[in-house]
């Protein structure tokens, strides 16, 4: 029986990185993915559907610039559109295999891959079964990997083809005429904005709240459902959805309004994006006892579960689901096992974006989850029409929003920015918050002119009560507030 330093079980990002990082360490290494190496992090989610966003809203810049100067607009065929998807889908993906294959022929002695599944028998013992058969193996220590799939809801006969997950968005061969989202969250604000930005799809939008994105503050949920609106999206707010099938091969839904009416609408296709849920099973970690949620997901400490040799990173975990965290959680886990991290896994400073109109980018707390934590703290906000290189872009939708500790040190909480380059523009004050430093640090950096990043500086320059804009004077565009005791004060 063949053993291994390290068994990893999942190819995508985050087990890629695992096995990546015990190269590092020249540890003997067998990764096991049953599919394709790269995961949800290429196919059918992070650079398929942001590929798919970057075409739309390129395809939407150029059409409204084709109106300003009085041109006619281009046509747009969805079978270029995919074309483009796959092209950018293939050329990742090759790239990680060919630099798969580098690896093993460089250490073929320390390094395998196997395509197939793997099964815990034990704490130590793996399962392989791929084409040629069953095989087992011994591991010192193994990571899980296996990452997660769309939520399906069983009363919703979900095909791929006329009612799908994001799983079956690469199967339309057409723009669909009209399409029904459910749910109003990221990944269903993200599809919204990409069919609304070609003009071809009627979009219908189901949010069960008052409003899109309610994790968010209501200013930057505000701004994204105003766009979406104009491009013509159906928000459906506040709606309950008591039955969605298929009728004569279109889409047929009814929603309950918060009076208790009842209506009936139609479309010719619909998205169900209403979360993700963890692939645990035929992994073998319930036999051998290791630790679920009644979620399902693997309970960990660290990267670490209930049972010590055994570690969970990315999605197959209750934390963030997101590929630079499910890479990070890889790396961090095998530097548990060989090396001495400096601290553990630190998910405060994690940067995020949201591929919507403007896009959004995120670091740390927003108002909402300070005020949940009973927080004092200062917030500032600086809008996009008072920095120079968004007006040379001419396009000034948006703004920044910083939050800091309501005392001297003013340490950073949080920030969020809604507009071109937002997530280009959030790293600095991801780094005062790792570092636990006030603002102090970028206020007199000098930043390149003109860049959108200047709007960071005055947002900060704000705070410390030194802007060059002041926001008594110009108090449409900037704000500088406190939140202390449960209520703003001047």
């Amino acid at each position: 029986m063949e053993k291994y330093d390290l068994c990893v079980i999942g190819g995508g990002p985050s087990g890629y990185a695992s096995a990546m990082r015990a190269v590092d360490f020249k540890k003997s290494v067998l990764l096991v993915e049953r599919d394709r190496i790269g995961g949800a992090g290429i196919y059918d989610g992070a650079l398929s559907s942001k590929t798919f966003w970057e075409i739309s809203k390129e395809f939407a810049s150029f059409c409204k610039k084709m109106q300003h100067y009085g041109l006619v607009e281009p046509a747009v065929h969805f079978r270029n559109v995919l074309q483009e998807v796959n092209d950018a889908v293939f050329e990742r993906s090759k790239q990680l295999e060919e630099h798969l294959r580098l690896v093993i022929q460089h250490r073929p002695e320390f390094f395998r891959f196997v395509k197939g599944s793997g099964h815990l028998i034990s704490s130590n013992e793996i399962e392989l079964v791929t084409e040629s058969g069953k095989e087992k193996v011994i591991a010192e220590n193994i990571i899980i990997a296996t990452g997660s799939r769309p939520r399906k809801i069983p009363s919703i006969a979900i095909d791929e083809d006329i009612i799908m997950t994001s799983d079956g968005i690469s199967s339309l061969e057409e723009f669909p005429e009209s399409l029904v989202i459910l749910g109003a969250g990221v990944i269903g604000c993200e599809f919204a904005t990409i069919f609304s930005n070609f003009q071809k799809t009627k979009v219908h939008l189901i949010c069960k709240d008052d409003r899109i994105l309610p994790f968010e503050d209501l200013d930057l949920a505000q701004v994204i459902e105003s766009n979406l609106e104009s491009n013509g999206v159906l928000i459906h707010r506040e709606s309950k959805l008591e039955k969605m099938e298929i009728v004569d091969g279109k889409v047929e839904y009814i929603l309950v309004h918060p009076d208790g009416r009842k209506e009936v609408f139609h479309a010719e296709k619909a998205l169900v994006s209403v979360g993700r849920i963890p692939n645990i099973e035929n992994t073998g970690l319930g036999e051998i006892g290791v630790d679920l949620s009644d979620a399902g997901h693997i309970v960990d400490h660290d990267t670490q579960t209930s049972i010590s040799n055994i570690y969970a990173v990315g999605d197959i975990t209750a934390d963030i689901a997101l590929v630079n965290v499910g890479e990070l959680e890889g790396r961090h886990a095998v530097e548990k096992m060989y090396g001495k991290p400096k601290r553990p896994m630190l998910y405060e400073n994690i940067s995020t974006i949201m591929f919507l109109t403007p896009e959004v980018a995120g670091v740390g707390m927003n108002e909402q989850q300070a005020q949940k934590a009973e927080l004092n703290y200062r917030v500032a906000s600086f809008d996009y029409c008072c920095i120079p290189r968004a007006v040379a872009m001419r396009n000034t939708q948006g703004f920044f929003k910083i939050l800091v500790t309501d005392d001297t040190q003013m340490k950073v909480l949080g920030m969020r920015a809604v507009g071109e380059h937002a997530s280009s523009a959030i790293q600095a004050v991801a780094l005062l918050i790792a570092t636990d430093k006030g603002i102090e640090e970028l206020a007199e950096l000098i930043h390149p002119h003109p860049s959108i990043i200047e709007g960071i500086q005055e947002c900060i320059r704000m705070l410390l009560g030194k802007s060059i804009y002041k926001p008594y004077i110009f108090q449409e565009f900037l704000q500088n507030k406190c939140f202390r005791d449960g209520q703003y004060i001047d």
